[in-house]
């Protein structure tokens, strides 16, 4: 979306300022579709952190996912998503879900709720 909708950087700026991760979204962007819950982008970097720093070989990455000093941007750029999955085919990846970042400018559409498969 070369011209980010101003109305999905707002939930993301409203996520950012109230510090919640109860905003389920569902997004499309070239080549995935990724549904999951927004995460103010401090969080995010936390948990990444976390995953980085229990691991002996990704350890010394950990450092680079500190939270910037002077506080988030004025208007995000990115959605930062927890509990995340790219849903393809039949089912999600990875089933757990996982911590993605993705360029708002990226997503060609968008839905608020997350997006799953019912076993039938």
């Amino acid at each position: 979306m070369p011209n980010p909708d101003g109305l999905l950087v707002d939930i993301a700026a409203l996520v950012e300022s109230e510090h919640s991760n109860q905003m389920s979204l569902t997004v499309v962007v070239p080549g995935a579709v990724i549904t999951g819950r927004l995460a103010p982008m401090a969080l995010w970097q936390e948990r990444v952190a976390e995953v980085l720093q229990a691991s002996d070989h990704l350890k010394p990455f950990a450092a680079l996912f500190a939270p910037p000093a002077d506080g988030p941007t004025a208007r995000p750029t990115h959605l930062h998503l927890h509990r995340a999955k790219i849903l393809q085919g039949s089912f999600a990846l990875p089933h757990t879900g996982g911590m993605y970042r993705i360029a708002i400018e990226d997503i060609s559409s968008w839905t608020v709720g997350d997006l799953g498969y019912v076993n039938t």
